[in-house]
């Protein structure tokens, strides 16, 4: 695992703050679940690309008993409200996902940063997984991942992890 920036969230430190819109029009912060739920902060690049409508999807397949296990999903990207407003509904996404596109929550978080594909350069999320206890600590980060099987791995982590 690559040794994290010194601005950048680390395991075990509390997550940083946030305060955006969500699904819904109603805006999301981190302080509304401290002491509640167990969150799931999920960043993926675009709305409607091959690899975040599989993640979204099966993310969405493991929902029910994430919730079971005090859990919440939330998913963030830089597109617009209503982008993904027209995504949720096309894949019934039971979940809120966040609307970053000033990309304040997005650096904050150490995920907005300079990409590579096809050889062209450009900043952009990197698809990384947070997973925040009750209390706001950051307990795992995935920077690497399956975006398939991604979703069922962090459900076994919750429960064997957060009871």
């Amino acid at each position: 695992m690559a040794k994290a920036k010194k601005s950048e969230p680390q395991i075990g430190r509390k997550a940083p703050e946030f305060a955006v819109m969500g699904t819904g029009g109603r805006e999301v912060t981190l302080k509304e679940f401290r002491g509640r739920k167990n969150l799931i902060l999920y960043f993926y690049p675009k709305d409607g690309t091959p690899g975040c409508t599989t993640e979204a999807c099966a993310f969405r397949d493991v929902h029910e008993r994430l919730v079971e296990h005090d859990t919440v999903i939330l998913g963030v990207s830089t597109d617009a409200l209503d982008a993904h407003e027209a995504f949720s509904a096309r894949h019934g996404l039971p979940f809120d996902l966040l609307a970053d596109d000033g990309r304040e929550m997005s650096r904050a978080y150490g995920v907005y940063e300079k990409k590579t594909f096809m050889g062209r350069e450009f900043m952009g999320i990197h698809r990384t997984t947070f997973v925040i206890d009750k209390q706001g600590t950051i307990r795992r980060i995935d920077r690497k991942m399956d975006v398939k099987r991604h979703p069922a791995e962090i459900l076994e982590y919750v429960k064997a992890e957060l009871v």
